[in-house]
């Protein structure tokens, strides 16, 4: 995958040899596990490997718990964290379809990359309003200003403020909020125009770039298996119902 950068915390883990990676320096690193930490700039070769990739939202327990031990744009995860992953992940990967609590195994491998219990994530309380006014809401088109007024905040003193508490500007925190609707549209939808419709870009080819610049490869890509629902695995905010897809490879 050419360099990209997303929002979420992107997890590798490889089943049967090595992937590689690189940040934004250029050097590869090689490695079965992996971690990246939030709209890091980066480059992946799975080479040939297969594997696990897993994105967490940073905005959830487990993904600011897991984002307190980030240090560095690319973590390689180190082998002892693997020995009680793998064996899962790999009889998930033999038989998908067994009856396998799929929300537990993301959890049992999201909690196994390190120790201590995920704390619960503290936002401020105006940063909180609007956030779950996006994840209870179908319209992705709100504003800087229309957030800004949620809060009872100026735009600048909420921009800021936001920045500050997300990560990221609230400009591209909604992008990323596109992107991931888009994923799922892409899977019900059948094309990549009507994907792009429901995730409220302006056609294919502005989901097409977005999706190369955030993910590092065409929407086109997850369109070539089958996809499978579950409910999100992790506390997050109370008005959060958001069900991730994930990917399971084609037959």
């Amino acid at each position: 995958m050419p360099a990209h950068a997303h929002h979420a915390i992107q997890i590798v883990i490889a089943l049967d040899r090595n992937a590689a990676i690189s940040g934004g320096d250029g050097e590869w690193q090689e490695a079965r596990g992996i971690v990246v930490r939030p709209d890091a700039e980066h480059s992946f070769d799975c080479n040939g490997a297969l594997g696990v990739m897993v994105f967490v939202d940073p905005e959830s327990s487990e993904g600011a718990w897991l984002s307190t031990s980030l240090r560095q744009d690319i973590t390689i995860v180190p082998a002892t964290r693997l020995e009680s992953i793998v064996p899962e992940l790999r009889a998930f990967a033999e038989q998908p379809d067994e009856s396998t609590d799929i929300a537990a195994l993301v959890r049992r491998c999201i909690q196994g990359l390190r120790s201590g219990l995920a704390p619960a994530r503290r936002f401020d309380s105006r940063v909180t309003t609007v956030l779950e006014a996006i994840r209870a809401s179908d319209d992705l088109r709100m504003s800087l200003d229309d957030a800004a007024d949620k809060a009872c905040l100026s735009a600048t003193r909420f921009g800021h403020l936001f920045r500050d508490q997300v990560g990221l500007p609230f400009s591209r925190y909604m992008l990323w909020r596109k992107l991931t609707r888009a994923m799922v549209a892409i899977a019900s939808e059948g094309t990549i125009a009507a994907a792009a419709h429901a995730a409220d870009f302006a056609d294919a080819a502005h989901l097409t770039r977005t999706f190369y610049q955030m993910v590092g490869m065409a929407p086109s890509a997850l369109m070539r298996g089958e996809f499978i629902e579950i409910p999100s695995p992790f506390n997050t905010l109370p008005a959060d119902a958001g069900r991730p897809r994930f990917p399971r490879p084609s037959e």
